[in-house]
């Protein structure tokens, strides 16, 4: 039986204290779905859709920087995480830019351009003059 059905893009550990990865949390990044799975004896498993991504921060400590290692931070449109933090990685940089590819091929796929500001609104009252509502 195969352990893993996914072909993983990019694949890191959590760093702890120096940058050394000590930690029980893996992140892993597919062509279409970034997972992570954290725990030792109950595993959690968490994945998310690259296309709903919303908008990603790099967030780079001075502790950090030193140990070459930064946090990425995505806003997604998602009901179980909708703040998706990978934290402490190496190479973020490297990381962000895989990202923004992986998430502009998925947008592309879906077509989801210029839906990411729409956000639910619905436009109200005769908007043009036509006598027809929206």
């Amino acid at each position: 039986m195969k352990k893993d059905v996914f072909d993983y893009v990019w694949t890191d550990k959590k760093r702890t204290f120096l940058g050394l990865p000590l930690s029980f949390t893996r992140y892993y990044l597919t062509e279409s779905k970034f997972i992570t799975r954290s725990g030792f004896l109950s595993v959690q498993e968490d994945e998310l859709e690259l296309y709903r991504v919303l908008d990603k921060k790099l967030v780079l400590t001075v502790g950090a920087r030193i140990v070459g290692c930064g946090s990425i931070v995505m806003n997604v449109r998602d009901v179980d995480t909708p703040v998706k933090e990978i934290k402490s990685v190496k190479n973020p940089r490297e990381v962000m830019k895989l990202l923004d590819k992986y998430i502009d091929m998925n947008r592309d796929r879906y077509r989801t351009r210029g839906r990411d500001f729409y956000n639910g609104f619905e436009p109200q009252g005769d908007l043009d003059d036509d006598g027809i509502e929206g």
